[in-house]
């Protein structure tokens, strides 16, 4: 342990340093931050997002790490499409819309090339390819998070897989947003976009 002292909170035995493991539902407090806990099993089985809450300023954030990313989702590495709909639709999706969505990694453009190839007319998703292309071709780039959960609802196939369009395109009309998942993350798994 490097910071005695120190509380680390974690899912997974793989990770080190953590000194507390949580689970769903497991809530901690640091100052004016509420903190609840919620296991989002797929890109990996330990996966936890933190729904944080400032009760001072009245702001909500959540982390969500491989999970949820600004236009996109987690490859399905150690999950199924029904646990990464689970942590997608049911959990995050319940969040209050406001909340802002910060991710792992900065895969905005990747993400939302594939969101236009699922939904070519969504110009929800043309106006944030936009945004995203300014933040990135400044000097030095800018960060493209946070979106917001009410953001992702409108650009994120992967939080739109019980919409007809997202439907249509994955071929699983009537066949719902569990099957839409899969089909979907097949096909980003070997999308490339048109240069």
């Amino acid at each position: 342990q490097k910071m005695p002292g120190l509380n680390v909170l974690g899912g997974d035995n793989r990770i080190d340093g953590v000194t507390q493991f949580v689970k769903d539902g497991d809530s901690a407090k640091i100052g004016n931050l509420d903190i609840k806990c919620y296991t989002t099993p797929c890109h990996t089985t330990g996966h936890i997002c933190y729904f944080v809450v400032d009760s001072e300023k009245d702001e909500k954030v959540v982390f969500t790490g491989d999970t949820l990313f600004l236009g996109g989702c987690g490859r399905f590495f150690e999950g199924t499409a029904e646990q990464m709909y689970a942590a997608l639709v049911e959990k995050l999706g319940s969040l209050p819309k406001e909340t802002k969505v910060y991710c792992g990694h900065e895969y905005s453009l990747q993400n939302l090339a594939y969101g236009a190839h699922v939904e070519p007319d969504n110009q929800d998703i043309q106006a944030k390819i936009k945004f995203a292309r300014e933040k990135r071709e400044q000097t030095p780039p800018v960060p493209t998070v946070p979106s917001t959960i009410q953001e992702e609802m409108h650009i994120n196939p992967f939080m739109r897989v019980n919409e007809p369009s997202v439907q249509e395109h994955a071929g699983t009309t009537g066949k719902g947003g569990i099957e839409t998942m899969r089909a979907l993350r097949a096909e980003k798994d070997n999308f490339k976009p048109k240069k």
